[in-house]
């Protein structure tokens, strides 16, 4: 939005001095849409009568709080696992390489002891380069006329003059033999070194293979009598269990065969009627052994039962008599209520005629009173856009 401030003051050039094409602030902009965004957001979450009323939803966040639970309880099965091959891998990984430094190590000792035992620095070719006693062991510059040192650099001997050519020559060839024979020694002893290396090294290979089976041999012998001794726990236990049952079953068969016994010898099977009789008194039986009544008991309980009979025949005579009685008494009662419901709805009748004409009464007195709102009192409706004026702010 920009804002254009003109003001003239009839001078020429005095209103493009005082014109004013000014952007406004964009921090100003930036805020005022930051609080736009936040009053829409307020009207969502208050206009909105289901998140007003209800909240968040307690189900769904219980739900995933148990998916999440459950979720790290994989991931920590699944990282407890992990560390347990990781540990095992490592252990294998230090052991290998533990076994790698000792064979490096074995190496390293045996080819210092080769070297020094057969290659001290007095026995290489080059040794009268460095060696500390040169001086002492070097000769004169010149010993005689014929010494072979004296180059044409000595001023010794000139072009022309080469006396000792032959003797030179001879030499030059021994010399020569002499390095070729040293060259072939020195490759002869590379060569059984690095062979007495490899040696070396296949031995301790074949040590530690040996050592290897017999570790596993002797893991697997224990393995063997650990499994031999549960063998054996196991059918000791075996056995004891079957003992223990046949004793347990030839106990129950004395039981049985004593319980029988008692069974035919008791009172029971006997027939014994005065095992019957209770210690509480004479006219009390222990059911568990009673063998049934006598003939003057039955005679007895018949005498009583047709008493009963009697008895009750007399009853439902009386009771027949009661129900015919009330039966009068409830004819009585239905003609009085049919006489006092007649009168009730003459008088429902008469109070809804009255509530009738009261309520047409009501209605033209509303009828009226409204047309005297609609025409006297409110003459200035409100419009559709006077009401679209509410609800539009959260504040």
């Amino acid at each position: 939005m920009v804002t254009s401030v003109v003001s003239w003051t009839g001078v020429p050039g005095t209103a493009a001095m005082y014109k004013l094409d000014l952007p406004i602030d964009p921090k100003e902009i930036a805020a005022i849409e930051r609080r736009r965004n936040k009053e829409q957001q307020r009207q969502s979450r208050i206009f909105n009568a289901k998140v007003r009323t209800i909240g968040v939803d307690v189900p769904t966040l219980e739900r995933q709080v148990e998916e999440r639970k459950a979720m790290e309880k994989l991931e920590k099965a699944r990282d407890e696992a992990f560390d347990a091959d990781r540990q095992q891998y490592d252990k294998i990984a230090l052991m290998l390489e533990q076994r790698e430094n000792q064979i490096a190590r074995d190496l390293d000792k045996a080819v210092q002891n080769f070297r020094e035992g057969h290659q001290q620095p007095q026995n290489r070719r080059e040794f009268d380069l460095y060696d500390p006693d040169f001086l002492k062991k070097d000769r004169p510059a010149r010993v005689s006329d014929h010494d072979p040192r004296c180059g044409p650099a000595s001023l010794q001997k000139f072009a022309g003059e080469d006396l000792s050519e032959k003797e030179r020559k001879k030499l030059q060839t021994e010399l020569s033999k002499k390095w070729l024979t040293e060259q072939k020694d020195e490759r002869k002893r590379s060569e059984a070194q690095k062979k007495y290396a490899d040696e070396l090294y296949d031995k301790k290979r074949v040590e530690l293979d040996e050592r290897a089976q017999h570790l596993s041999k002797m893991e697997e012998d224990c393995r063997k009598a650990v499994d031999m001794a549960i063998s054996n726990f196991n059918q000791a236990l075996a056995k004891e269990s079957s003992e223990r049952i046949k004793l347990e079953k030839q106990q129950e068969e004395d039981n049985n065969f004593s319980e029988i016994y008692n069974h035919l010898t008791g009172d029971i099977l006997t027939e014994n009627p005065d095992v019957a009789v209770s210690y509480y008194g004479p006219h009390r039986v222990v059911p568990d052994r009673w063998k049934g009544m006598s003939p003057q008991q039955l005679k007895a309980i018949l005498e009583i039962q047709a008493q009963q009979q009697q008895e009750k025949q007399r009853l439902k005579e009386e009771e027949k008599q009661q129900d015919a009685e009330w039966d009068k008494q409830r004819i009585l009662v239905a003609r009085a209520a049919m006489t006092l419901e007649q009168q009730e709805e003459q008088l429902s009748s008469e109070i809804r005629k009255r509530m009738d004409q009261y309520n047409q009464q009501l209605s033209r007195e509303q009828r009226a009173h409204l047309e005297y709102l609609d025409k006297v009192v409110y003459t200035n409706n409100p419009t559709a856009h006077y009401h679209s004026q509410f609800n539009t702010t959260s504040r």
